[in-house]
């Protein structure tokens, strides 16, 4: 197999970007979510370092969503029939999406709760 160039894998990586956001309601969900917290973030005038924990809260839900994508794909690939171990499988990676949403949550509560001057 010939080794890809970065342009190319980057290239594959956005389509796979681009192919969610068309295919998975969840993730465009999570997408416009993310979108507004960036904008209220914005308008409160985060400081950088909130501005970091921010992005990488974002990026952690997005990450899993597309980990999450992707296993579903596989899974199917390998058993398109109803299998317990299939099964398990693609809970497991939802519930690693809740996870990381729960841990975004909890982030953003306190972020914006501090930026508001509630804490």
């Amino acid at each position: 197999m010939a080794e890809r160039t970065f342009g190319e894998a980057l290239k594959d990586a956005i389509d796979g970007v681009r192919s969610s956001f068309r295919s998975e309601g969840n993730f465009r969900v999570q997408l416009v979510l993310g979108a507004i917290a960036v904008v209220v973030a914005a308008i409160l005038r985060f400081h950088p370092a909130q501005w970091a924990l921010l992005v990488l809260a974002i990026g952690f839900v997005l990450g899993a969503e597309l980990s999450n994508t992707a296993l579903e794909h596989l899974v199917d690939l390998v058993q398109p029939e109803r299998h317990d171990l299939a099964r398990a499988v693609k809970h497991a990676a939802a519930a690693a999406v809740l996870i990381a949403a729960l841990a975004a949550l909890a982030a953003g509560v306190w972020l914006f709760g501090s930026a508001l001057g509630l804490f």
